[in-house]
């Protein structure tokens, strides 16, 4: 089985920061979950994810032979998505804060047969510190990440870092409308549709942050702002699955 490498900075004992208190708390939300993640993800988007996953791959620009990232990874299918596209001679980062999601993450690689999932590596680590070097990626994907993170500015300004210059990253996440009906209509799928099925697994509590977690992320139009004030020289946004999800697509 595919092994899993830890590039965790350490914390200071009994000096936690509230950013890192947050983030602590975010970790074991989505340890908790990672067992079933996958097949809640199949159920409550009667698959749709799969094709939302493929564009964000596509519009990510990543090719034959590149040395690509998958941020906040969970448990790989954008990762393994990338790795067709890079082919044999690429090389694909898994990178998650959840030891738990890695796991299931390696052991879906190693029960899969194609040979270009050999190029994937899964690495425990931060968002907002990458353990890579600058300059380092040509391209990166977020797959349902970025509205997570504790401080959505530091992760773009890391983004940035680590991407070589004219690269993109693909950012896919839940749709923060500036429509009424289309949030509403959000608000009521979550109530009623999403924390009923995932109380059937335990996890009410758990999918119950996800319409908090949306409510406090981004629009569209802000997060573009935040990719060109972090310094990106592009920024597109565009509304998936009648903008209940959405899709940032920034160039450096």
């Amino acid at each position: 089985m595919a092994s899993v490498s830890c590039c965790l900075s350490p914390w200071t004992t009994g000096r936690l920061s509230a950013r890192s208190r947050n983030g602590e708390r975010r970790r074991e939300l989505f340890s908790r979950i990672a067992p079933v993640y996958d097949n809640l993800n199949d159920l409550l988007s009667l698959g749709q994810h799969r094709i939302w996953k493929r564009m964000a791959v596509s519009w990510s620009g990543a090719k034959e032979g590149d040395c690509v990232l998958d941020l906040c990874c969970g448990s790989g299918d954008l990762a393994f998505l990338l790795s067709q596209k890079v082919g044999n001679d690429g090389k694909v980062t898994g990178l998650d804060f959840s030891r738990e999601q890695l796991s299931i993450a390696s052991s879906r690689q190693h029960l899969r047969s194609k040979t270009c999932y050999e190029n994937i590596e899964w690495i425990e680590g931060d968002a907002l510190d990458i353990p890579f070097s600058d300059n380092y990626f040509d391209a990166v994907t977020m797959g349902y990440g970025l509205r997570n993170v504790v401080d959505k500015k530091q992760a773009m300004k890391e983004l940035l870092r680590v991407l070589k210059p004219g690269s993109k990253v693909s950012v896919l996440d839940f749709n923060k409308s500036t429509r009424i009906f289309t949030s509403f209509f959000q608000e009521l799928m979550i109530d009623n549709v999403v924390v009923p099925i995932a109380g059937g697994y335990g996890l009410a509590e758990e999918y119950e942050y996800l319409k908090i977690s949306i409510k406090q992320f981004l629009t569209g139009k802000e997060l573009e702002r935040l990719a060109l004030e972090s310094g990106f020289s592009n920024a597109k946004f565009y509304e998936l699955a009648g903008g209940l999800m959405g899709n940032l697509v920034a160039t450096r």
